[in-house]
């Protein structure tokens, strides 16, 4: 797949799988093994895990975030790899670990890195974004 392809499919699949929440087309987006290769704060960091356990860890977040939303900025593609600039937002209405619901609002900036394997299919995926900004906008700390 091209570079074109490659960053196609990935808009494609930020806007079904997290935006929407839709898994009706996994198998299309993901590939069958998905490795979370470094994801601080991820239940899974570390992990290579199937598809229904990919499920699992995209309605963990949609559970804890309802209306959640990642808006790509920025896309730079190189070989099998697509790193991707976005905005995340939603509101926390649901509970995470050591975090009980807040009710509040939120937008933070993350890049990933998502890793493609040979029939053009998210594999895994290297990711930082801004958890301060997380927390702060959570009311834990002052930011």
């Amino acid at each position: 797949m091209t570079s074109t392809d490659l960053k196609s499919t990935l808009r494609d699949f930020m806007t079904t799988i997290w935006n929407a929440g839709d898994f009706s087309n996994l198998s299309d987006y993901v590939s069958e093994q998905y490795t979370v290769k470094h994801d601080p704060g991820d239940a899974w960091d570390g992990q290579t895990i199937d598809r229904k356990t990919f499920i699992e860890r995209v309605m963990y977040s949609r559970n804890a975030f309802p209306d959640l939303r990642f808006d790509i900025q920025e896309m730079v593609a190189e070989g099998q790899r697509v790193a991707a600039f976005w905005m995340m937002s939603g509101t926390h209405m649901g509970d995470l670990n050591n975090l009980p619901a807040t009710g509040k609002p939120f937008k933070i900036s993350g890049i990933t890195i998502y890793d493609f394997d040979e029939d053009g299919k998210v594999c895994g995926h290297t990711q930082a974004y801004d958890r301060l900004g997380f927390i702060a906008q959570m009311g834990i700390i002052n930011g």
